[in-house]
């Protein structure tokens, strides 16, 4: 099945590439999301049309992710969190944690954006990346103290 990609889908290509996906992906995933349509001749004219201002769009969207990273990259970020024995968390420190205290220091970020393998169970400190887009990425250390 021949789709054109209307958003940047990890491990299958950026948006505005024509691709060539299994059927059931397509059809069960890609399409309902909103993320691709199907690449018919009438689709891929309508497409090309478009290309000059979608290509502006993305340039100014790219600015801002490296604007935003420069102004994040090295920020801090400090949870006080119940403690139970072996300095382990009631609870965890997950993605929607950090996004919410990064948009009390100002910094309006998407929860997608935070690369987190699985949510912070333990007292310490930690590095936490955040990817804006597959180019464009900063580093900020969250720090979790026990609360008494």
């Amino acid at each position: 099945m021949k789709v054109i990609l209307k958003t940047d889908v990890e491990r299958v290509g950026r948006t505005g590439d024509v691709k060539e996906v299994s059927p059931g992906y397509g059809r069960n995933f890609l399409l309902p999301r909103g993320m691709a349509m199907l690449a018919t001749p009438s689709a891929m004219k309508w497409w090309e049309k478009g290309k000059e201002r979608r290509a502006k769009l993305v340039e100014r969207k790219a600015q801002q992710a490296k604007d935003l990273s420069g102004k994040v990259a090295g920020t801090t970020l400090s949870f006080a969190r119940p403690v139970g024995a072996e300095g382990k968390l009631f609870g965890s420190v997950g993605k929607s944690d950090i996004v919410k205290s990064l948009k009390t220091c100002g910094f309006e970020v998407d929860k997608a954006a935070v690369v987190l393998g699985e949510a912070l169970k333990k007292v310490g400190e930690y590095e936490v990346e955040l990817k804006f887009r597959p180019e464009i990425s900063a580093k900020i250390k969250v720090s979790i103290v026990a609360r008494e």
